[in-house]
């Protein structure tokens, strides 16, 4: 039986391009084309590290792994920033935190604050949470205020923000405002979730982010991307980032898939959470 996001996506179900769950590949020999390249695939990650119990050691394990997996970036916890920028120093792999996580609703000076020590610490990716209880309110020109103030000092910056809705709280109405707004102030990303609340990405928040939103917006999952399949299910769509913490288990996967030699385990994945 297809997941939503498989039947969304309508992967060709052939033993090794997409294999049903329980099964194993067949031969290798039989020449079967694939529509990404492991780049491609790697660059859609965001690999998190923000379950806030993770210690410094698995924060050092969490970064080497994303530099010899060649991700998009590494979203870490926001005092270890400094240190991260300095390890993806000469590498093609982003630092990037957090602003006003995981709940929003800290004042916006605050999230400012937090934005010009993230800047100054390195990062290029900042992944804002908006204020959930104005939104919720209906307060929209808070909202929109203060995603504009937002947007204008970290593209100053020369950094790109993600504005994290949490869709779990919101109807479709509010979403599409949310969406709207974004696009008005200019955004690089929206964002489904944190991670945090009752649920994470869903196919039909993705599609509705993806229509709601310009052109020039793109959308990241975050919550529920766990296997290669959901990855390709959601890139299908448009998404074009996705935040997780079982990078390891995908990129393996993506490697086998296209029959790349395996990259070499030199540590375990960080402990899960936050995505």
């Amino acid at each position: 039986m297809y997941t939503q996001f498989e039947r969304a996506a309508h992967v060709p179900r052939s033993p090794r391009f997409c294999p049903i769950p329980g099964t194993t590949f067949e031969s290798r020999s039989t020449p079967v084309a694939v529509a990404y390249t492991y780049r491609e695939i790697a660059k859609m990650i965001d690999h998190s590290l923000l379950n806030p119990a993770l210690t410094t050691k698995e924060l050092d394990d969490g970064i080497l792994l994303a530099v010899r997996y060649n991700v998009a970036s590494v979203c870490i916890l926001p005092y270890y920033l400094p240190k991260l920028s300095q390890r993806l120093g000469g590498t093609s792999v982003v630092p990037s935190t957090t602003i006003g996580f995981p709940h929003g609703g800290h004042a916006t000076s605050a999230k400012i604050a937090e934005a010009k020590q993230a800047l100054a610490d390195g990062g290029k990716e900042l992944d804002v949470v908006i204020n959930i209880s104005k939104a919720r309110s209906g307060d929209w020109a808070y909202v929109k205020n203060e995603l504009s103030t937002l947007t204008s000092l970290i593209h100053g910056s020369g950094a790109k923000i993600k504005v994290i809705f949490e869709n779990a709280y919101f109807d479709d109405a509010a979403k599409q405002r949310l969406c709207l707004i974004s696009s008005e102030v200019g955004v690089d990303w929206v964002k489904t979730s944190t991670g945090y609340a009752a649920s994470g990405a869903t196919m039909a928040d993705l599609q509705l982010m993806r229509k709601q939103s310009a052109a020039r917006v793109q959308v990241k999952a975050a919550g529920g991307i766990r296997d290669l399949d959901t990855l390709l299910a959601v890139r299908a769509i448009g998404v074009t980032r996705v935040g997780a913490t079982r990078t390891k288990e995908m990129l393996d996967d993506c490697r086998n898939r296209l029959g790349l030699e395996p990259i070499a385990a030199v540590v375990a994945n960080a402990a899960p959470a936050g995505y």
